[in-house]
Order: C-alpha cells, then structure tokens, then sequence
C-alpha cells in the first residue's frame, strides 16, 4: 500500500486539475494499492491537519476543469518560521501530519516559492516531488510550467478583441497582462496578439522611446496602437534607484494610479496629448479551462511524478527541457526565478518585427 499526499498551493491556473489527474492516473497505474490524501486549501491543509481521502473516481472527469479541487493559499515562505495565530510550528506542524499519515511521498503542485518550501520540507526528511506551476513561466530549471500557455491564451484573445475597438475609433490601448517580477505571459501574447509596444518588468522602459514608437506609427498612417504592458513593468528612472527608494516610488505610484497601466497612459498623456484607453484582463487570465497544450504537459508532469515515487527518486522537481519531461534536484531550483532576458533570442526576434520595448 502506498499512501501519497498532494496539494495545490499558491496563485490558482486552468491546469491544476489536469496535473493531480496524471499523478493519481500514473499512481494506480504503478502499484496495485495506493491511498491518496488531498490536503485543502495548500500548506494550510498540511499544517493543521485538514485533508480528504479521496478515490481515483475523485479525479474523474477532471481534465478540463479548471481551478483546483483541493482549493489553494498562499503560504509565505519568507513567513514559514513564523508561528501560526494559534502558535502553531508550521514546519514541525506539516512533518507531523505527514508521519501521522504515514505518508510514502507528498506531491506539491505550486510556483517558486510553494517549491521552495518543498525542498525545506524534503531538507526536513520528507519524500516530495515537486509538479511546476505557475502563469508566469518563472520557475528556474524548466523550460515550461503547466498554466502558462492558457493565460497566455487569455491575454492574447482580450488583446485581439482590443484591436478591432481601437481601429474603430482610432485611439491607443493599454493592455494589463498578469507579470509582476516577469514578462514572459506579455511577451508571448505580445508577439501573437500584434502589439506594438511590450513593456515588461525585466527591460526598463523610457517613456519618450514609447511615446516616439506611437508617433512613428501615427506619421506611418496607422490609426491606432496596442501596448501590451505587464503589472510590474517599471521605468528606467525607478529601475536606477537603490532598493529601498525603487520600493518607495512604487509605492507611491500605487497610491496614485489603480495599476501601472493607467500610470503609463498617464505618461503617455503627459508627453505627447494621445487619448489612451486601458483594459486589465486581471484574475480572468487564471480561470476557465486549461487549453490542450496545457492538458498534455500536465498529463505528462503527473506521469513523471508518478514514475518518481514508483523510483522513490525523492526530492526532486518535474521540468520540462525541450520537448523531454524530466528531474531536477529541488534544492536546484528552489529561489531561483527565471526571467526574460534582452538578449534572449525572442525579444530580438520581436525587436525585428518592429515591436518597442522602451528601451
């Protein structure tokens, strides 16, 4: 008999679901007896003891549903020391649920900073298997995460429906796509949606460069302009400041503008007297259901976990290299963001086709 944990932990995407499904498919598959004990709500589940027993019919029918079963929160790393509002351990809390179980291997489904509090767990004793997610791509040592392709659906769709409004009534657009510390969700549905600017987190832009893409554009002919522009997407005169005054202006600039869509529409406004709309797709680039791309590799993540445990190859993280599922150590991973760089290949590619980045 093997007993397995799983939870959901972090930001919610399309493909949890499909991800649980190929762990538990992938389970029944290898052994002939397997309990399966779903922790509620993440880490919480976890740290006080509030988890199902659930059956592999539990996990039917759940392909392309999205959100997740077990329901998620987010659980601070930075915070896992911290006592709970009752006084609760957190770490020595989760070990305990997880020996009073009698657990074999805990899967954790959940970005950067729900792994990094895997391979703690794992440092700690514990047999985890860590399954990448996240709509921003940014997990370190893996060339895709499972949520990513489906949000960038979303944003490329809310942009394409932006196009024909702005060509209608001549005007520019500012579109918020999801991406606080990275670009990558901008980016791709940047290039496939046709924008004409892309402001991201990891290229600081400058608003005249922004504003001389528009104009260039206007003398062209075209009558309108789309800005893909991410939630952290942050200036260069803010990006030189040291940490502690970069932290500040941005502060203050939350207080000032709804989001940083509307501060850069403000910008715009201020040095060049364009009429700038701003639509932010927001919370719907996590929902409905995952796409088929994201069906597949989730299939193929859970099938992986499954041959982990079956391995007892413990401590280890899925990852996607190429088109090949494989392992990496936790500890690899763990604190390490994968970001966008200017030198990477794709942000050439768009340069050539036109596209501004500000800088």
């Amino acid at each position: 008999m093997k007993r397995i944990g799983m939870l959901t932990s972090g930001g919610d995407c399309q493909a949890l679901n499909a991800t649980m499904r190929g762990v538990v498919k992938g389970l029944y598959g290898c052994f002939k007896e397997v309990e399966i004990y779903g922790f509620l709500e993440g880490y919480k589940g976890l740290i006080y003891g509030n988890y199902q027993k659930l059956s592999a019919d539990d996990f039917s029918g759940i392909l392309t549903k999205g959100g997740t079963i077990l329901g998620s929160s987010r659980t601070p790393f930075k915070e896992l020391d911290i006592p709970t509002p009752e006084g609760l351990d957190k770490v020595k809390s989760m070990k305990e649920t997880y020996k009073k179980l009698k657990l074999d291997c805990l899967v954790v489904l959940g970005g950067n900073g729900s792994q990094k509090t895997a391979n703690r767990l794992s440092e700690e004793g514990l047999n985890v298997i860590g399954c990448p997610k996240t709509i921003d791509n940014d997990i370190w040592g893996t060339d895709m995460t499972f949520g990513f392709q489906s949000a960038v659906d979303i944003a490329t769709n809310a942009i394409d429906c932006i196009h024909t409004t702005a060509c209608s009534h001549g005007r520019v657009f500012i579109v918020e796509v999801m991406g606080h510390k990275v670009g990558w969700i901008t980016l791709h549905a940047g290039i496939a949606s046709g924008a004409d600017v892309i402001l991201i987190p990891e290229i600081p832009y400058d608003i005249k460069k922004v504003c001389a893409a528009l104009e260039k554009r206007t003398k062209a002919g075209k009558g309108f302009s789309i800005l893909a522009v991410a939630e952290g997407a942050i200036s260069k005169e803010v990006a030189k400041l040291p940490k502690k005054e970069r932290k500040q202006a941005v502060a203050e600039a939350a207080e000032k503008y709804p989001s940083v869509a509307y501060e850069v529409a403000d910008k715009i406004k201020q040095y060049s007297g364009m009429d700038i709309r701003v639509t932010v797709p927001g919370h719907t680039q996590r929902g409905g259901s995952p796409c088929p791309y994201d069906r597949v590799i989730s299939s193929r993540f859970g099938a992986k976990a499954a041959e982990l445990i079956k391995k007892e190859d413990f401590g280890k993280l899925v990852v996607m290299k190429g088109s090949e599922v494989t392992a990496i150590p936790l500890a690899e991973s763990a604190g390490k963001l994968k970001y966008v760089s200017a030198d990477d290949d794709i942000v050439k590619n768009a340069k050539m086709l036109g596209i501004s980045f500000g800088d």
